[in-house]
């Protein structure tokens, strides 16, 4: 049976914020990540009669958004700035990344993680799957779900600790020189 209007509105609602997190941290650009969700939920409103009421719609989006992210990498990429041309800056300073899910410094570790654990942690935290589901949607066992989560967690850690500890050291000369 199809999705009603007012089951999928309920489904936008419930999973959205989650399907944006998870583009953000798959493809690193605001604007792409609601692109690409938006592109998510046009396909599954129009295949909502694929839809099985027992199945689980956040593992269900995820894995529309994945296909979406596949998708956004098989364009042709804009060109690359001239050498004169100026970056704006429009990133946000965080104090402390593990306290602020969409800091630049967070995004910039994820980017640095090897394609396989990036996706399977984004699968997991952000899109908040079960290791489960994440399994069957990546074709792998569980065993190597639980696995690159916990690799990927290490080196996130192992990424922004010199960022924490800096910005620990800044808290703490700022509060002794009160």
């Amino acid at each position: 049976m199809a999705l009603s209007i007012a089951d999928f509105n309920g489904m936008v609602a419930d999973d959205g914020p989650a399907m944006y997190r998870l583009a953000y941290r798959l493809v690193g650009d605001r604007h792409e990540a609601e692109d690409i969700v938006q592109e998510t939920f046009r396909s599954a409103w129009k295949s909502r009669n694929l839809f099985h009421e027992d199945g689980n719609a956040r593992a269900w989006l995820a894995a529309i958004l994945r296909r979406r992210v596949f998708d956004h990498y098989r364009q042709p990429r804009p060109p690359a700035l001239l050498a004169d041309d100026h970056l704006l800056e429009t990133g946000r300073p965080a104090d402390d990344p593990f306290r602020e899910e969409m800091t630049d410094e967070m995004q910039n570790a994820l980017s640095r993680l090897p394609a396989e654990l990036k996706e399977t942690l984004t699968l997991v935290v952000v899109a908040e799957l079960t290791h489960q589901q994440a399994a069957e949607m990546l074709g792998v066992p569980l065993g190597t779900v639980l696995s690159r989560v916990s690799r990927a967690r290490i080196r996130l850690r192992e990424f922004l600790a010199p960022t924490t500890e800096s910005a620990e050291r800044t808290r703490n000369n700022i509060n002794t020189t009160k």
